[in-house]
């Protein structure tokens, strides 16, 4: 198995509410898109908005519930300011605050914000990895 990720998806209550808060930060949906889903292309790989139902069908078949849980995931940038803006961006989108910009004993710099279905969206700064134009991650 190579090592990537091409698709990550998250468990929503409302797939419009979701597509609606991620095309809110500036993103395009998938042509493909439905009212049972919604797809984002981001680089290289995608982000995909499954109902609840629909997710657990996907993960457990018709039998059993899958937990469900928040997922954490991360948008690296260029720098600090950049962490502050974004931050403050999502909060007019409906993000909700988890933990604002501060100094990490990582070394980096880093926010942290909710989606409306409570996953969380870490908006880091890190000086350790480095960060192409197109937005790759090198991570050492």
């Amino acid at each position: 198995m190579e090592q990537r990720i091409t698709l990550v998806t998250l468990r929503v209550a409302d797939v419009a509410r979701s597509r609606g808060f991620y095309e809110g930060l500036g993103w395009t949906p998938a042509a493909g898109s439905q009212a049972g889903f919604a797809y984002f292309q981001m680089g290289g790989m995608g982000l995909g908005l499954l109902t609840a139902a629909d997710y657990e069908k996907e993960i457990a078949g018709d039998a059993g519930k899958v937990a469900p849980g928040p997922a954490m995931l991360a948008h690296n940038v260029h720098d600090k300011a950049e962490v502050d803006r974004l931050v403050s961006f999502a909060l007019t989108q409906g993000a909700r605050l988890v933990r604002p910009p501060t100094d990490q004993h990582w070394g980096g710099y880093s926010g942290i914000f909710a989606d409306p279905d409570g996953h969380y969206w870490e908006i880091a700064w890190n000086p350790h990895w480095p960060l192409a134009d197109d937005g790759t991650v090198t991570l050492v």
